[in-house]
């Protein structure tokens, strides 16, 4: 081989030596690219990710746009303002017992399976009318929704009659349905309607149900909610007729037992 052809070759290997090279870095750009750019991507996406969160965390949630309702269903048998005047019993009784409950309140509840049904045939008999005021500020400790989802459903048994709204509250506050403070039960409305389907007026009811899962009453019960807490009243039970609070002899606190409440009661009445 000459000289010539031997410097030839050498030429042309080192021109396809080079070309291979050049093929080589385009690619390894082009496979750079393609990682910057689905890194970029990836942190646009979770950037956007992070955006849509921040924007449906600030977004007001279904109780906070019931609270900040402008038109209000109020059920019927209601009076005042948004109807947050619930008033029951024979028009002719001279006195109101007020009472301020929450449905989660487990001391409610204690009142309410032994001193209610007593509350309920003093109401039938015409000895007082019942004023009754909801409240929902358990939900707020507890970062809830029972308190209000039960209030809500209240107002759809008022909407039924107060006959079904007395036997309703009384349920709801059974040994058999109430829940512990902790368990939030009330938030379902499954368990609510299962609750209602205990009483006769209520069970079956299609107009009851549907207020109930389409939250009818939502913007009510917070209406609602809110005027206890302009009350001035800061716990649960508490029980009102006129300026005197009822409470069991010696104490603060309310009156638990059917005798410590007809004491109250008569006390109140002769003062």
């Amino acid at each position: 081989m000459s000289k010539r052809n031997s410097q030839a070759n050498k030429a042309a290997a080192r021109e396809r030596l080079r070309i291979e090279r050049e093929k080589q870095a385009k690619k390894e750009k082009a496979r750079r690219q393609v990682i910057v750019a689905g890194s970029a991507l990836g942190i646009l996406a979770i950037a956007g990710g992070i955006g849509y969160a921040v924007v449906q965390a600030s977004k007001p949630g279904a109780w906070e746009t019931a609270a900040d309702a402008k038109n209000v269903t109020a059920p019927k048998n209601t009076e005042g303002t948004d109807g947050t005047t619930v008033v029951l019993g024979k028009p002719e009784a001279k006195q109101t017992l007020e009472i301020y409950e929450d449905s989660r309140c487990p001391v409610c509840a204690t009142f309410e399976q032994s001193v209610g049904a007593t509350v309920e045939k003093d109401v039938a008999d015409g000895k007082y009318k019942l004023k009754y005021v909801g409240a929902t500020f358990i939900d707020n400790a507890d970062q809830g929704e029972g308190s209000k989802n039960a209030l809500s459903a209240l107002g759809a048994a008022l909407d039924v009659s107060p006959e079904a709204f007395l036997k309703y509250k009384a349920a709801l506050y059974s040994t058999k349905f109430h829940p512990e403070e902790s368990q939030d039960k009330f938030a379902k409305d499954s368990y609510l309607l299962e609750v209602a389907d205990s009483v006769p007026a209520l069970k079956g009811n299609a107009e009851f149900r549907k207020n109930v899962e389409n939250g009818t009453f939502d913007a009510w019960a917070m209406k609602m909610s809110k005027a206890f807490d302009e009350s001035g009243v800061r716990g649960t039970p508490t029980l009102k007729m006129g300026d005197k609070t009822l409470t069991a002899e010696g104490s603060d606190n309310p009156p638990l037992t059917v005798e410590q409440f007809n004491a109250a009661l008569g006390k109140v009445l002769k003062g």
